[in-house]
C-alpha cells in the first residue's frame, strides 16, 4: 500500500498557476486605473483656478472680474477689541453674524439687522454650496454699503461683505436687491501670493470700488466705492487714496482693514494703500507691490 501510495505522489500534481492570463489581467486593469486617473486630472485641469465667484442664486449677478481692490475710507475708524466673535455678538443675535467694530462700517442708512438679513439670504440662495460657504452665525459682517447698477446687473441694491475666523482669510461679498441675495463672490488668503506683505488688498473684490468694464467711460455718479483686504496685527493704521480724494483712515476689524467713500468723477488709477506701524513707519505701499494692479481694467 505504501508503495502504490508513493507511485501516485509522483504521478499526481498541481497543475501550474496560470502566470501568463494572471499578468494580462493585471496590465489590463492598471491601463484602466491610469486611463480613469487621467480622466479625473483633465476634468480638474477644466476647472479655472481663479474661479472664486459663483454665480448668485436668484440668476443674478456674480462678481466682477477679478482684480486688484480699491481701498475706500471708513470715517472713525479704530482697531476693534477681540472681545466678540461670530455668533455672540454685542448687541446682535446669537444665532446671527457679528456686528462690525465701527458703526462707520455700516453705510448708506443700513442698518446690522437689514444687513444681517441680507447676508443670510444670500447665503441661502447659494444652495448647492452652502456646506462650503456656512451659516451666517460663523461671519463677521465688515460692510454694508449701497451698490450701483450697471450694464452688468442692473438694478440698485447693497453690498454685504462678510468674514470667517475658519479659514482664516475667507470672506464673501454678497450682493442684495430688495431683500434677494443676487449674487455672491468667495475669496480666501489662498488667492494671495506667497510673498504677500503685512497688509494685502483684496484682489478679487473689484466690484466694490469699479463698475462694469461694459460701461468704461460712463458710470453712474456720484458712485459709492468701497474695499476691503487683510492686515498683519504690527499694522496700525491703514490710508487710502482714490480719485480726487485725499488719504483717508480705514477702519481695522479683526485684521482687516475697510474703507469707503464717494467718487464724482470715473477715474482709471485704482486706489492707492498705505500701511503704517504704531511708530508711524511705512510698512505697506501698493505703488510698490508687484502683485497689485495699479490700473483699472
Amino acid at each position: 500500500m505504501r508503495e502504490l501510495l508513493a507511485e501516485d505522489a509522483y504521478t499526481i500534481s498541481p497543475s501550474a498557476a496560470p502566470y501568463p492570463a494572471i499578468r494580462q489581467r493585471g496590465l489590463a486593469e492598471r491601463r484602466r486605473r491610469v486611463a480613469l486617473t487621467g480622466a479625473v486630472l483633465a476634468t480638474l485641469a477644466a476647472v479655472p483656478v481663479g474661479a472664486y465667484a459663483v454665480a448668485g442664486g436668484s440668476g443674478g449677478r456674480g462678481s466682477d472680474t477679478a482684480a486688484p481692490q480699491a481701498s475706500a475710507s471708513v470715517r472713525g475708524g479704530t482697531a476693534a477689541s477681540p472681545g466678540t466673535t461670530p455668533g455672540t455678538t454685542a448687541g446682535g443675535d446669537a444665532s446671527g453674524p457679528a456686528r462690525p467694530a465701527t458703526d462707520g462700517q455700516l453705510l448708506d442708512g443700513i442698518t446690522f439687522a437689514q444687513a444681517a438679513d441680507g447676508l443670510a439670504a444670500c447665503l441661502k440662495a447659494e444652495g448647492g454650496t452652502k456646506a462650503r460657504l456656512g451659516r451666517a452665525e460663523e461671519y463677521r459682517i465688515i460692510l454694508a454699503a449701497k451698490s450701483t447698477g450697471d450694464s452688468n446687473a442692473p438694478g440698485d441694491g447693497f453690498h454685504v461683505v462678510g468674514v470667517k475666523e475658519q479659514p482664516a482669510g475667507f470672506r464673501v461679498v454678497c450682493d442684495v436687491e430688495d431683500g434677494v441675495g443676487t449674487g455672491i463672490s468667495v475669496s480666501s488668503s489662498d488667492a494671495n501670493s506667497a510673498d504677500a506683505g503685512v497688509v494685502v488688498p483684496d484682489v478679487n473684490g473689484g466690484n466694490l470700488y469699479q463698475q462694469s468694464f461694459l460701461d468704461k467711460g460712463h458710470w453712474k455718479l456720484p458712485f459709492r466705492w468701497a474695499a476691503i483686504g487683510t492686515v498683519e496685527p504690527s499694522v496700525a493704521k491703514v490710508t487710502v487714496s482714490y480719485g480726487d480724494a485725499g488719504p483717508v483712515a480705514a477702519a481695522l476689524d479683526h485684521g482687516w482693514f475697510v474703507a469707503a467713500g464717494m467718487l464724482d468723477r470715473q477715474v482709471t488709477l485704482a486706489p492707492h494703500v498705505k500701511g503704517y506701524d504704531a511708530a508711524g513707519k511705512l510698512v505697506y505701499d501698493s505703488d510698490t507691490d508687484s502683485t497689485y494692479h495699479r490700473t483699472l481694467p
